[in-house]
């Protein structure tokens, strides 16, 4: 736990800074941001697409504006709009989603009055006429006789004005729906206003009452929120939505809900609740009393119709009998449009309707002040639980445990989301989940970073960078401790060195080393093998450890091939500065090794030991013997399949008691050509031959094979043997095994 220390101290910090946020003592403006896209997101995974068939829109649209002309229309027509849904079409209850701040004077009457009082002051029959037409032309009265004794609900807005600037207060407010001082001593944090625009007195006289159609509008610009109640000098205004429900159920008393726990900071204002003779409605509000807008679908979930239509009694009775009608616009021109979770341009007045929906239905997503303390002790658990535990676990399983925790809790939040109607916060609680993570996972790499330049300093000298990489990826894998494995090791040795070396000054002779044995330990290194270590002009190398290799036979053959190649491509570069040709030999074997680190206290180095690595030695000194480049052990030629291969003889080397077969790999298969494959094929029937004592005919087939290379040493070998045992005859119990003397 000590070193996981450090970890865990920077996972509580990230902790802590998640709290205060989620407490509000500050705002974190990335985790407000992604909690309000959640916040849409699950709005728009759990909409019911479905109108309710008790609220009808009639829209000021771009229809009726062509037909009636531009807004704002004459009172008279909204008189007659008026009493036809009521007299005619037999609603229940109408909001106006507009404000009637303004006299309506498009009847003319202030035109003829003023004729009256200048140009025919004295003429009785004008002054007769005018007072009988006066009733007709005075819309704005005609309009206020029309909203009396119905079920009509004005909207009008609030504003706060300008630094410096007085409040701005035009019309009139209708009665505040709770009284200066209902709230004193409760810190209840209404949101206050100091201005508003409201309907002319007469109107608002006439109206059953009026209510604002302010929403809230977030940081972001969305539309979320509608404030219930709201406060302005002192007393309380209700919002349209809640006005026009009250006015549907007849005007039920208005209650406020406290909760039993209250602090100084507190005011425990957590519902509203209409009482109604049909049984209580409840509002649930947040700390600003407002509600969270239950949006049924996109725009045009409810149903719109024209207001033209309903002018004209184009409407069926059905479409609007018994009926919530909200008179509002979705045409651009007049500015009625918000920004919401369901759509950018959404119709203002379908806002309203989506709450009254929702009041009536009682299907209200709750915010209450609760949740914060909800929120912050899920934070506490979670961030304590996940600091203390992920330092602990390796990648992967940090990984599973913390799609655990995400999961977890975005399951809990539906759950709450669906089942008991909460908007319970959820981003704070994924950042801080994938913080924690992140710090982990960072943390680690820094870990790693570590590892792997201790892994470097290990094994940088031995192996190549690549392997290094793969090593550091996973150094639980990679250890110096000595380890029993199959391997394949390989030996090279400059045909007569002693020789050059003598005639060559110190200098030269080190820069003839370096520029073969560069290449040759890259070739190793390409083939990710491991040098063991320079033995003058002796590379030893083995491949299959450090990182295990499935491969490390045919990794061993290809890199001796391509030495071969490469110093047959560096002859002409020798040459021309008058050093000698170089010839290696190289010998490879495969088979159980120990490798780790070996030595005494005074030195140590990471090797192999075994009889594969002697045997590999042996091959690459008895090379020469036979003329081969390359020669390997049948373990060798069993585990790389995939080469052509001649075999060599079968021997029996000094230190060894059994007797093991050499082959020597020309290539891969598929790339050596036609001529060789033959040559080999016939050399096979004469090593056969050979081996059956059939002097004769070994020999005639040998004559053939020196004939198409005459340069072979070892078709010259084994003539020789063949005239030696025709002389010398080895006896019946001989099994064609040669045995070497000499390393």
């Amino acid at each position: 736990m000590k070193k996981h220390a450090l970890l865990i101290g920077l996972g509580l910090l990230a902790m802590l800074l998640f709290l205060g946020d989620a407490a509000g003592f500050y705002r974190l403006g990335f985790v407000q941001f992604f909690d309000a896209k959640l916040y849409d997101y699950r709005m728009l995974l759990s909409l019911p697409h479905s109108s309710d068939d008790r609220i009808v829109i009639l829209d000021i649209d771009e229809k009726s504006l062509k037909q009636e002309g531009r807004w704002p229309w004459g009172r008279d027509k909204l008189a007659a709009l008026t009493e036809d849904l009521f007299d005619h079409y037999g609603v229940v209850t109408v909001g106006f989603d507009v404000v009637f701040a303004e006299p309506d004077t498009s009847s003319g009457l202030h035109v003829l009055q003023e004729l009256g009082r200048k140009q025919f002051k004295d003429v009785a029959q004008f002054q007769s006429v005018l007072n009988q037409i006066r009733p007709a032309l005075e819309y704005d009265t005609l309009f206020a006789a029309k909203l009396k004794q119905r079920n009509i609900v004005l909207g009008y807005y609030f504003s706060n004005s300008e630094t410096g600037m007085p409040p701005s207060k035009s019309g009139a407010l209708p009665p505040p729906v709770f009284a200066a001082g209902t709230f004193r001593g409760r810190a209840v944090n209404f949101v206050q206003w100091d201005s508003y625009g409201a309907n002319l007195p007469v109107l608002q006289a006439s109206a059953a009452t009026a209510g604002h159609f302010n929403p809230l509008v977030d940081f972001d610009g969305i539309v979320r929120r509608v404030p219930m109640v709201v406060q302005h000098d002192g007393a309380y205004y209700e919002s349209l939505s809640l006005a026009v429900v009250r006015s549907v159920l007849g005007w039920p008393r208005l209650t406020p809900g406290f909760a039993d726990s209250q602090s100084k900071d507190y005011g425990g204002l957590e519902w509203l609740v209409l009482e109604a003779e049909q049984g209580s409605l409840i509002i649930p509000v947040d700390d600003q009393v407002s509600t969270l807008v239950p949006y049924r679908g996109r725009r045009g979930t409810f149903k719109y119709i024209s207001v033209t239509d309903v002018l004209h009694h184009r409407v069926p009775l059905a479409e609007l009998q018994n009926k919530i009608v909200l008179v509002g616009t979705s045409a651009p021109g007049l500015m009625d449009m918000r920004s919401t979770p369901v759509g950018e341009v959404y119709p203002g007045v379908e806002v309203h309707a989506s709450m009254i929906s929702g009041i009536l239905s009682q299907k209200l997503k709750q915010s209450p002040p609760y949740m914060v303390g909800a929120n912050v002790v899920l934070l506490l658990l979670a961030g304590m639980a996940l600091s203390l535990i992920l330092p602990l676990l390796t990648p992967v399983r940090g990984m599973l445990l913390t799609l655990g925790a995400l999961t977890a809790d975005v399951v809990l939040n539906r759950i709450l989301w669906d089942y008991a109607d909460l908007a319970m916060p959820l981003a704070g609680g994924l950042l801080l989940i994938l913080v924690l993570f992140g710090l982990n996972m960072t943390f680690g790499y820094f870990v790693e970073s570590r590892a792997k330049k201790q892994i470097t300093g290990l094994f940088g000298q031995y192996v190549p960078g690549e392997l290094v990489d793969e090593m550091a990826k996973h150094p639980e894998s990679v250890s110096m401790e000595g380890d029993s494995r199959e391997m394949s090791i390989l030996f090279s040795d400059v045909r007569g060195f002693t020789t050059i070396s003598e005639g060559l000054e110190p200098k030269e002779l080190s820069e003839l080393m370096n520029e073969f044995l560069t290449p040759l330990s890259r070739i190793i290194y390409e083939q990710r093998g491991t040098i063991d270590k320079y033995m003058g002009d002796c590379i030893m190398a083995f491949w299959g450890a450090p990182l295990a290799d499935a491969q490390h036979a045919q990794h061993a053959i290809l890199a001796g091939l391509k030495m071969q190649r490469t110093l047959a491509e560096l002859q002409p570069h020798f040459k021309a500065r008058g050093w000698p040709e170089i010839h290696v030999g190289v010998g490879i074997n495969t088979g159980r090794v120990s490798v780790g680190n070996m030595g005494s206290e005074v030195r140590i180095a990471y090797t192999v030991m075994g009889d594969a690595v002697n045997l590999a030695s042996r091959l690459e000194g008895i090379t020469k013997e036979y003329g081969a480049q390359i020669m390997v052990g049948e373990t060798t030629k069993q585990a790389a399949p995939q080469f052509v291969y001649r075999e060599v003889d079968k021997v029996r080397v000094k230190g060894k008691v059994e007797p093991v077969a050499i082959f020597e790999p020309l290539g891969l298969a598929g790339e050596v050509e036609q001529a060789v494959l033959d040559e080999i094929k016939l050399f096979h029937q004469a090593l056969r031959s050979y081996r059956k004592q059939e002097w004769d005919k070994a020999e005639l087939e040998l004559l053939s094979l020196h004939n198409m290379a005459p340069a072979s040493k070892l078709y010259q070998v084994y003539a020789e043997r063949v005239a030696y045992y025709r002389a010398n005859p080895p006896g019946a119990e001989w099994d064609g095994v040669f045995i070497f003397k000499t390393k």
